[in-house]
């Protein structure tokens, strides 16, 4: 007889976990504490909420993730599903709506007739059976514990998340519709511009602003690509003008040059009603927030929908802990997907639960665990976070440094393509063993 799969976390690991499971046969039970309890970071009552962004990042094969976003879609991605259906205008990149997303992969998941979702929190991995952890970089209580305790070894960073500001009390007179390079229709963006003066003021407000600090007893590590506003100022008064307020690619229409720094609006709905300060992520107090994010040219009257704020993300040492089928060593019935692993980022805990759910159901089943090609992004992805010296092991978006090499001098403009192409290649021969029935 089939096992049936417990999966823990109803984020975008568990539902993409459950998904895959349930669509090669496999009855799932997905436990998910939403609504009876939240974490500090979320607040809709749904399935796979998207946190600190709406954004999946680059579509483009040069980059990483956008590879990654083409395998999952020819996986059969539930993620990439529900992304496609409720995409937002975002140049090159792939956003959604937030709520849509969250709702149409909370009815999918519903309606599956071999998937019961269960809405109250597990505080305890079941002691039989086989058990996906997707609980997410915000593992709370009990549950977080007996991790520890499984786990051992035990790691933490900080993550960070932006603002969000009503449409309708932008100043349209100062900001201005451009996407960099004239990406997407030209204009996916409005940018605030600053003068040389504005930006200086700027950086020595938030260098001097109130700061929410972190518990006595707690060691801040930021991860590097999520890193706090005010964390990067502290690097050099320059430093944000080659970072999330770089003004290279854009141009004022009305002054036909170039600003000195320039802070980007992404869409954060279908209906255009709210907008994300991109790269914006911080741990200044509310007030020091609206009183510094309204110095900025174009939201001097803000109204701001949701401010920043900072929380604690944990993840598991994986080099050590798991085998690259996801599993756990010490217990082969227990595999982990998702941010606790140390993926970092959306379509990586996706792409995590994809092979978490893949080989829970080859396992309930009795047939043999797969393994993603290390040529692919889906694999360098799984191939990092068990094959990383464990003593270094940090959290890590999907990029091209952790291909394999290609043979042979390549030219460095044509390596991402190579790369790109290679994968879709290894990609192609391994899905006769993964494709769904």
């Amino acid at each position: 007889m089939t096992q049936q799969i417990t999966v823990i976390g109803g984020g975008l690991a568990g539902c993409e976990a459950a998904w895959q499971a349930a669509k090669r046969g496999v009855k799932v039970r997905l436990y998910e504490m939403k609504p009876g309890k939240y974490s500090e970071a979320h607040h809709l009552p749904g399935l796979s909420e998207l946190v600190c962004s709406n954004s999946l990042r680059g579509d483009s094969l040069e980059n990483a993730v956008g590879l990654l976003k083409e395998e999952l879609r020819r996986l059969d991605s539930l993620f990439m599903e529900g992304a496609e259906a409720t995409k937002v205008p975002a140049g090159g990149a792939l956003a959604v709506d937030r709520e849509l997303f969250s709702n149409y992969i909370t009815q999918k998941i519903e309606e599956h007739p071999d998937i019961e979702v269960v809405r109250e929190e597990l505080t305890h991995i079941p002691e039989e059976g086989i058990v996906v952890v997707a609980s997410g970089p915000l593992t709370s209580g009990a549950l977080a514990e007996e991790i520890g305790r499984l786990a051992g070894n035990y790691l933490y960073f900080y993550d960070a998340i932006a603002p969000i500001v009503a449409a309708d009390s932008i100043d349209y007179d100062k900001a201005f519709r451009a996407s960099r390079y004239g990406k997407g229709d030209g204009d996916d963006y409005l940018n605030c511009p600053m003068d040389e003066e504005q930006y200086h003021d700027f950086v020595k407000e938030l260098l001097a602003a109130e700061k929410v600090e972190p518990k006595s007893f707690e060691k801040v590590v930021h991860f590097e690509g999520c890193m706090p506003i005010e964390e990067m100022a502290s690097r050099g008064v320059e430093t944000l003008r080659f970072g999330p307020m770089k003004p290279v690619g854009l141009t004022d229409p009305r002054v036909g040059v170039e600003p000195y720094a320039v802070i980007q609006l992404r869409q954060e709905n279908r209906e255009a009603t709210m907008f994300n300060l991109v790269g914006f992520q911080t741990k200044l107090t509310w007030p020091e927030q609206k009183r510094i994010f309204r110095m900025i040219p174009g939201l001097e009257q803000a109204q701001f929908l949701r401010l920043g704020s900072m929380h604690r993300n944990t993840f598991i040492n994986a080099p050590e802990l798991l085998a690259a089928t996801c599993q756990l060593k010490s217990d082969p019935r227990i595999l982990f997907a998702g941010q606790i692993t140390g993926v970092e980022g959306y379509v990586e805990s996706a792409s995590s639960g994809f092979v978490a759910g893949v080989n829970a159901a080859r396992m309930a089943k009795g047939e043999e665990l797969v393994v993603p090609p290390a040529e692919t992004a889906i694999g360098a992805l799984a191939r990092h976070i068990t094959n990383t010296e464990a003593a270094h092991f940090q959290p890590m978006n999907v990029n091209y440094g952790l291909f394999p090499p290609l043979i042979g001098r390549i030219k460095k403009k044509e390596k991402r393509g190579l790369l790109a192409q290679r994968g879709l290649e290894a990609l192609q021969a391994w899905l006769p063993k993964v494709v769904a029935e």
